[in-house]
């Protein structure tokens, strides 16, 4: 696919991040194993500017993030915005938290789904079959979405799975309860839309280019209420432009199933859906991980397709606006 090395492009990235740590009030400290921890949310307060920093390190290197006012017509008036010209590696063969990481101790109870370059290093997914694309580094970062440390015997499985030293091993960790965790959730819109694709067989080296919004989702103090609003920034607050080679009529039938609101659970805010699952993830339509409006371009013709809607209203009840 590239010989570009997703690890090799985030190592600066991670360095400036550890010696900005004070400034973005992040954790920096070391595991028994020797591998680098930095928290962003869990100990220390974190903050906007190290979640859009850290969405930029999930996104390999290979994309940009930022923050603005999302105009006075938009569902809500902050959002996350991300670019890549290279979305197919960007999004799913980093960002994406495809890597299920299980502690070995049962007491320990630690599960995590690991996003970040790590991921093609590790190569455990069939993903990066389909991909083509293995990454060869000395060193490796993953991002997790925890709200406590990895255990020590994890993360030598981790850093032995990613053939690097532990002491090379890089893991940011940002709670989706704090602000640093909203951010880099949210700036997973066009990569929630690029493994729908996926999802739908549509062919991935057609994807040519890529950008995606989300609106900038208030913190939670409890992980459901969190996780629902980070979701809903996307199903219905977000919205994606892909531009795509091949036939009109393909890019087209894309547009028509991208949208959140081609599934069935789509209407109410996702932490509801998730309570009348019983918390069962898995019962829910997958077809429901997408941004709320999608618009493909057929490169071939220049005719673009616009599908799907956003809800303020929605995102308004799920951000619990006064």
């Amino acid at each position: 696919m590239t010989t570009v090395s997703l690890n090799r492009r985030v190592a600066p990235l991670v360095a400036a991040l550890v010696a900005d740590a004070e400034a973005l009030r992040l954790g920096v400290g070391e595991d028994a194993s020797g591998a680098v921890l930095i928290d962003g949310g869990i100990a220390v307060p974190g903050g906007l500017e190290a979640g859009r920093r850290i969405a930029e390190i999930c996104l390999g290197g290979l994309g940009r993030v930022s923050l603005a006012a999302a105009g006075a017509d938009a569902a809500w008036p902050w959002q996350v915005t991300v670019h890549t010209s290279q979305p197919v590696l960007a999004c799913l063969g980093s960002q994406y938290a495809g890597w299920s990481l299980k502690a070995a101790e049962k007491e320990s109870k630690f599960f995590a789904l690991g996003s970040g370059p790590g991921r093609s290093l590790a190569g455990k997914e069939a993903l990066f079959a389909e991909l083509g694309y293995r990454d060869r580094a000395e060193s490796a970062v993953l991002v997790l979405e925890v709200d406590r440390p990895p255990p020590t015997s994890l993360l030598r499985q981790v850093a032995e799975d990613c053939g690097v030293a532990p002491a090379r091993l890089t893991v940011i960790m940002t709670p989706t309860r704090s602000l640093a965790g909203c951010v880099q959730i949210a700036a997973r819109s066009l990569e929630v839309a690029l493994h729908k694709a996926h999802y739908l067989k549509f062919p991935l080296a057609q994807i040519a280019d890529g950008l995606g919004a989300a609106a900038l989702p208030p913190p939670a103090p409890d992980f459901v209420a969190a996780m629902g609003r980070t979701n809903d920034a996307i199903l219905y607050g977000g919205a994606v432009q892909l531009f795509v080679d091949g036939p009109e009529d393909a890019a087209a039938a894309l547009a028509e199933a991208l949208p959140s609101s081609a599934s069935r659970d789509y209407g109410r805010p996702f932490a509801e859906i998730f309570a009348g699952c019983k918390g069962d993830f898995y019962q829910i339509d997958p077809l429901l991980f997408s941004p709320g409006l999608v618009q493909v371009t057929a490169r071939a013709s220049g005719r673009s397709f616009c599908r799907g809607r956003l809800d303020p209203a929605l995102l308004a009840r799920s951000f619990a606006l006064a």
